[in-house]
């Protein structure tokens, strides 16, 4: 299954569990709501081509999400599924986060 949840991930991240967790929204909605799920490293969708190959063969699972959990996650989950990397995408993205819940931590001021 390539989904995950809010449920799941909170666990995950509760006992430490080795994943990697990475914000796909696009930049403008990402400056917008100005947060993100603590420990996430954002990368462009628009630039997927530029980055993806850095996952194909990624040590630990790859948990993505973008605001609704809809198709920027659900495809760059199934691109990297394709190429062979344990990617999932966050149910809901980070606004079904926010709506459980669970804390979320400002973007740096400098943040791209």
């Amino acid at each position: 299954m390539s989904t995950l949840t809010i449920a799941e991930l909170a666990l995950w991240q509760a006992a430490q569990f080795p994943f990697t967790l990475l914000d796909v929204r696009r930049a403008p909605k990402r400056h917008a709501e100005g947060d993100e799920i603590a420990g996430s490293r954002w990368l462009d969708p628009a630039s997927w081509l530029d980055w993806k190959d850095e996952f194909e063969a990624a040590p630990q699972p790859l948990v993505l999400y973008c605001a609704h959990g809809h198709e920027i996650s659900q495809g760059l989950t199934a691109a990297l599924r394709a190429m062979g990397a344990d990617a999932r995408h966050l149910a809901g993205g980070i606004e079904a986060w926010r709506k459980a819940g669970h804390a979320v931590g400002r973007l740096d001021a400098g943040a791209k």
